[in-house]
């Protein structure tokens, strides 16, 4: 089969503009540098790392770019949908604490460090891509991809790089746009990302040959010698 490239670019588009208008109307302005940076640093790397699956994984770019399947867990449709919801608020939130109304103050050198953070979670996403040709963003058993067990690269150190990843994005993000009612709905991101590991574990376990050994062998399921 091959890439849908009008549907993969209708995608593209449409994140995009959830991004940019979430975080712009809600700022009520365009002269805002902190979120002009995020949307650069950002999609660079979303453009970056879809050519590289376009290119070297179009099997996997294929799974990420189904919307929902038949044998998507029913758990898993709500909870992914209610997680959009709530990801979706923290970005109208971040702009209206930042810029609107200046609820927060956040210092330029923490929002730098936070633009370093968020660039310091694409690798962490990268590796993961490259390791986990099975990393679909539902949770299901994938049988007519031959789903097996990874254990190698960051899966090497915890069961969950691509949350982890997300947990140092959400951290950099709101860093970086210097809300700090962001940092806040974060940890409400990052509560509803170990629930979900979780639950996928518990999936994963019940039905991918391979796992409760893959579990014993690695501890840790976001983040070293913690959890």
């Amino acid at each position: 089969m091959t890439i849908n490239l009008k549907l993969l670019a209708g995608q593209m588009v449409f994140l995009f503009l959830v991004f940019a208008l979430a975080l712009f109307l809600s700022a009520g302005t365009l002269a805002w540098l902190a979120g002009w940076v995020y949307l650069v640093l950002f999609f660079s790397f979303v453009f970056a790392i879809t050519f590289w699956l376009f290119r070297y994984n179009p099997d996997l770019l294929r799974e990420r770019m189904t919307v929902s399947r038949s044998d998507q867990k029913v758990w898993d449709r709500v909870f992914f949908a209610l997680l959009q919801v709530v990801f979706l608020a923290w970005l109208i939130l971040m702009p209206l604490d930042a810029v609107r109304f200046h609820w927060s103050q956040i210092p330029v050198w923490l929002q730098v460090a936070g633009a370093v953070i968020l660039v310091a979670s694409f690798p962490l996403f990268f590796l993961t891509f490259r390791e986990n040709s099975f990393l679909s963003p539902m949770v299901r058993l994938q049988q007519d991809r031959g789903q097996t067990v990874v254990s190698t690269g960051p899966y090497h150190y915890v069961r969950h790089p691509m949350y982890a990843a997300a947990l140092l994005f959400f951290l950099g993000t709101a860093l970086l746009l210097g809300s700090g009612l962001g940092l806040l709905w974060g940890l409400l991101l990052a509560c509803a990302v170990a629930i979900r590991a979780v639950l996928e574990e518990r999936t994963l376990r019940a039905e991918l040959p391979g796992y409760d050994a893959y579990m014993a062998q690695v501890k840790y399921r976001l983040i070293p010698y913690v959890w």
